[in-house]
């Protein structure tokens, strides 16, 4: 048997930098700050990209939580959340002039009601019923249509030139496996995102967000399951070595690499109004910036300075006095001094 090549042309040119949209992960658990960065990031991200900015709520409408601090389109996505649903309102959005769009939770298409495990089992009890061992001898059979519609999604994804965003819950995870002596154990893996890895490998940027951290990414894990998911391509290494918030300015030089830019440099962090007072006193000290605190700090400074009711700055400053003890006097002097001044503005008197 004869096997006939197709008649194809093909042609060469040196290779350019061209336009590419974002593919952003945030993952981790609740109290990460997945959706507040989310939407930091996007709103950098739409001064360099224009068009407006999309969030696919999946949430109960928990994005309107931030809808007096952020300007977005808010669309609603409830249940069924299969792939194609998720597709769906992507390319809506899309078609609506999106220039990113958000979507939180993305974990939904895994494990939400109609989402793939749940389809999974519904094709496998049409199959098999309750018969166990037909279940068991089913099991692959059942995974050829959510897989197949998984990849519609990402392959769909993929054609649609708009920035995207995904929130991803995570949860702690363990595996067993063996140990140097070849006994049993179960291995930890920390913090692993309720998706599919696929999906979660089409990111440009994966970033891991723990519980409590206010929006600074880990970029650095002891735990395999972590490391796994966390990615961070070479052209955005400076962030490795930043320790605050990802940030509007973030998302602003991230859309400019996607643009056809220089890689993302280094020392992003915004001046926040607390630290720019401070800095025109006494000479700053530049050992502070790697404080543990230091990045929480600005977080906090510039949710003061976002703040438009009372109450969010005294919460503020309940929180804070959790963390004065093990901070710095100079970080201590800019936090306060930004809560004295959230206040007055508050009250009219600046």
């Amino acid at each position: 048997m004869s096997i006939k090549m197709p008649n194809r042309t093909f042609t060469a040119s040196p290779a350019r930098r061209e336009k590419v949209p974002l593919l952003i992960g945030l993952t981790g658990p609740s109290g990460g700050g997945k959706t507040f960065t989310a939407l930091r990031l996007a709103t950098g991200i739409q001064t360099v990209s224009g068009g407006e900015i999309f969030f696919i709520d999946t949430e109960a409408r928990r994005a309107l939580h931030y809808a007096d601090k952020f300007k977005f389109q808010h669309v609603p996505l409830d249940a069924p959340f299969g792939s194609l649903d998720y597709l769906a309102a992507i390319q809506y959005c899309a078609q609506q002039g999106a220039g990113v769009v958000v979507i939180d939770s993305m974990s939904h298409e895994h494990e939400g009601p109609g989402g793939m495990v749940d389809l999974q089992d519904q094709i496998l009890t049409k199959m098999a019923g309750d018969d166990f061992g037909k279940r068991q001898r089913m099991q692959m059979l059942a995974w050829a249509e959510p897989k197949a519609k998984r990849r519609a999604l990402i392959n769909g994804i993929l054609q649609l030139n708009v920035n995207l965003i995904f929130c991803f819950r995570a949860k702690a995870s363990s595996k067993p496996g063996k140990d140097d002596k070849g006994r049993s154990v179960v291995i930890p893996q920390g913090y692993v995102p309720i998706a599919g890895e696929e999906f979660v490998f089409e990111q440009t940027m994966n970033a891991l967000l723990l519980p409590g951290a206010g929006g600074v990414p880990t970029w650095g894990s002891d735990e395999p399951g972590e490391r796994k998911m966390i990615k961070l391509p070479e052209q955005f290494a400076a962030l490795r070595d930043y320790n605050g918030p990802l940030t509007e300015k973030i998302g602003a030089n991230l859309a400019r690499w996607a643009a056809g830019g220089d890689s993302v440099p280094s020392a992003p962090r915004t001046e926040p109004e607390g630290r720019a007072e401070a800095d025109h006193g006494d000479q700053h000290d530049d050992t502070l910036d790697d404080h543990p605190m230091r990045g929480k700090a600005d977080d906090m400074i510039l949710r003061l300075q976002r703040a438009e009711v009372f109450g969010d700055i005294i919460a503020i400053e309940a929180e804070f006095a959790g963390h004065k003890a093990a901070t710095p006097d100079e970080i201590v002097a800019e936090v306060e001094r930004a809560i004295e001044t959230a206040k007055r503005r508050v009250r009219g008197e600046a």
